[in-house]
């Protein structure tokens, strides 16, 4: 797992808690946190941190992965204003993941192996979006879509269509206008 993933997720808990709670966390996962974002880190660390995480909040797993990926997205909008610059809504954005983003993060670190996704306008209006990883972190990229929703001003609707929990998992996202 590429750095930055981890470093977006010290931002959300930093965020939504404390400094404090990162560092309460590390500890209890028995993690050193020197988490660089070009670095590679065992994706175990994250794994390791959810757990500390719900033995802290009392939080499910999913709704923990869920809320710090919503909260994830400004740091890594921020951090990289390359990508959301110009882009004017969710569903736009969430394309570019695959097209434009992640070939980027190839060119830069070509031992990362990021999620690969794939779309479908379907007739309702909704995208529907394939996540492949055998990370198996589909509840994280929901909240990473929620996030990016709010980033544009809209609010997600995420649908499960097939796959909870599996490293193949089929969403459909309804996006409108944030109430």
């Amino acid at each position: 797992m590429k750095g930055i993933i981890l470093n977006a997720v010290e931002f959300a808990v930093t965020d939504l808690f404390s400094e404090d709670t990162w560092d309460d966390l590390l500890e209890a996962a028995d993690l050193s946190g020197d988490y660089t974002a070009i670095g590679t880190y065992d994706d175990a660390d994250l794994g390791a941190l959810v757990v500390a995480g719900c033995d802290a909040t009392g939080m499910e797993p999913d709704d923990l992965v869920r809320t710090l990926g919503a909260h994830a997205f400004p740091h890594l909008a921020t951090r990289h204003p390359e990508f959301v610059d110009g882009v004017t809504d969710t569903h736009a954005f969430l394309r570019s993941v695959e097209n434009i983003i992640h070939p980027e993060v190839m060119k830069l670190h070509p031992d990362a192996n990021p999620p690969r996704f794939v779309f479908e306008d379907r007739d309702n209006g909704a995208l529907r979006m394939t996540y492949s990883s055998d990370r198996k972190l589909g509840v994280l990229a929901e909240g990473l879509i929620q996030g990016a929703a709010a980033w544009f001003g809209q609010h997600a609707n995420i649908e499960l269509v097939d796959g909870h929990g599996a490293s193949t998992t089929t969403y459909d996202v309804y996006v409108s206008a944030a109430s």
